[in-house]
């Protein structure tokens, strides 16, 4: 096919990378430029990834990547790295970011959550908040997306059209979430091992995480208030896969019947969402390796509440499989594109 995009992947050796190069590659409109790894430069992609061997790619350093004729650039660089190279890329170049360097609208809200203040503030502001589903209109005329965290996605899809429609509080969530070990990256730390991992879960970021900046800013868009949310994130031992069960107070009169009815009606034309029926609640397994959110409501025993349950990849949707989608929507491709995924179980 002629015309196909020419894509640059900075930050390649990392595991989003590592899954954008597997969602991109068969992709039939996108063609990969150039693909980097500062502390890879100079590997081929087989080695760094052998599972990637048919791929004859090789790393290189990002300041040695020609931009000329680039159409897109996915950026998987660590948070804190990706403000200056994005800022500094030629403004014929659209972007999607995987990074949380851009999430935040408000400098203040960034500077209380990440401790320094930002260096692309002209460009924090020009950015979209990229779940899909979402800023669908915004995304189309985007020149720098910002991917969503994998826990936001999980959550935010669940709750925001509830809290839109009035029928959950928006104030008051209670967020409770799994995820698996790729989640915290690919550097080697003490306690990403094997054995500090196996047979145990560990909450972490308990009561700071990161993420619940990014769900109470989309959530008090959607509720025109700034609200509050308890989140409390989890390791579990499974490479990939997040689940999030989510507490929520119901506007009264309302029950999860009603609530499962207005979460079909808004992703009738959504082909990567998916409402359970009723008495069905989902598993990570159903999702694997797929750009799949599946939720679940299930009215709670106490009166007045419900929980949603909600799962996802955290590799696909929460993380590359969006940006993909991401792309379709900016360059006017069908937006399931190169993600008709099947599920990997078992």
């Amino acid at each position: 096919m002629t015309n196909r995009l020419q894509a640059v992947i900075l930050g390649a050796s990392g595991y989003t990378g590592a899954e954008l190069l597997r969602l991109l590659k068969p992709h039939p409109r996108v063609e990969l430029r150039a693909l980097t790894g500062e502390s890879q430069a100079g590997k081929p992609l087989s080695e760094v990834y052998p599972h990637l061997s048919l791929y004859r790619d090789q790393l290189v350093a990002n300041d040695q990547v020609d931009y000329a004729g680039v159409d897109v650039v996915f950026c998987c660089l660590p948070h804190g790295t990706t403000q200056e190279i994005i800022a500094a890329l030629p403004s014929h170049v659209r972007i999607v970011d995987l990074s949380a360097d851009f999430r935040l609208h408000d400098e203040k809200d960034y500077l209380d959550w990440y401790g320094h203040p930002h260096r692309a503030p002209k460009l924090q502001r020009e950015a979209v908040y990229g779940l899909s589903e979402w800023c669908r209109e915004q995304i189309v005329s985007a020149r720098l997306v910002a991917n969503p965290g994998c826990y936001p996605t999980c959550t935010l899809l669940a709750v925001l059209p509830l809290v839109r429609a009035g029928l959950i509080e928006a104030d008051g969530l209670i967020v409770d979430a799994m995820s698996g070990v790729t989640g915290a990256g690919r550097k080697a730390t003490q306690g990403m091992l094997f054995c500090e991992v196996n047979e145990g879960a560990k909450a972490y970021g308990v009561g700071g995480h990161r993420h619940v900046s990014e769900m109470e800013q989309e959530v008090g868009l959607a509720a025109a208030k700034r609200v509050h949310i308890s989140f409390t994130a989890h390791l579990v031992p499974m490479n990939r896969g997040m689940s999030a069960t989510i507490h929520a107070q119901v506007a009264q009169g309302n029950n999860a019947a009603l609530l499962r009815e207005e979460l079909k009606r808004i992703y009738a034309h959504s082909p990567f969402v998916q409402v359970c029926e009723a008495g069905i609640v989902p598993s990570t397994h159903e999702v694997r390796g797929t750009n799949q959110c599946k939720i679940a409501v299930v009215d709670d025993r106490c009166a007045g509440r419900v929980i949603l349950v909600s799962v996802i990849d955290n590799l696909v949707k929460g993380a590359s499989g969006q940006a993909v989608q991401n792309m379709n929507l900016m360059f006017g491709f069908e937006e399931t594109l190169g993600l008709e995924l099947g599920a990997l179980f078992p």
